[in-house]
């Protein structure tokens, strides 16, 4: 079977695991060894200057904020931008206008940048084992849409998920909530 990704993961209210609850994920790469992907709509409240501390230091713009892209290896960072920007090699675009960067130079010059809504700093990713992401999908955990460039980056994170399922042509009121997946 060809991956599907990338695609937007959309969870489903079943979904057990509140790091994924209410979340719209970035699916980057889908194979046999596993998945990996970013979770999209969850900013962290507080400013970034308040969580973190640079090698070298820089003074991060007090209205920058770190956005969660996952659970898995949370002290790790990536820049997801509208535009290729940032060392080739070290940056992949998933597809038209959706480029992911793993540059510390890149994080650095966000970070020291005022706030672009086509410019965020991820903290973390999402990943899973062989066939785990086949198993939650089976299970109805997932709900999968093409990936928007505009969802992503034009549309309010705490109405992402909400405006995701509703694209899909569903109510998320009307969405099965049995018990869980994850």
């Amino acid at each position: 079977m060809p991956s599907p990704a990338p695609v937007l993961l959309l969870s489903m209210p079943q979904m057990a695991d509140p790091n994924f609850a209410r979340s719209v994920v970035l699916l980057c790469d889908y194979t046999d060894q596993g998945a990996f992907g970013v979770v999209v709509n969850r900013r962290i409240d507080e400013p970034a200057w308040t969580l973190i501390t640079t090698e070298p230091a820089v003074r991060v713009d007090p209205a920058v904020h770190i956005w969660v892209g996952g659970p898995v290896e949370p002290n790790r960072t990536w820049v997801l931008t509208g535009e290729p920007t940032g060392p080739e090699d070290e940056r992949r675009e998933i597809c038209p206008g959706v480029v992911l960067s793993a540059s510390h130079e890149l994080t650095l010059e966000v970070l020291q940048a005022p706030p672009s809504g086509r410019r965020r700093i991820l903290a973390g990713y999402a990943g899973w084992g062989p066939g785990q992401l086949d198993r939650e999908l089976a299970a109805s955990g997932w709900l999968m849409m093409d990936v928007d460039p505009h969802l992503i980056f034009d549309v309010a994170p705490d109405k992402m998920w909400e405006t995701a399922i509703r694209r899909l042509g569903a109510d998320p009121s009307a969405l099965q909530t049995s018990t869980g997946v994850h």
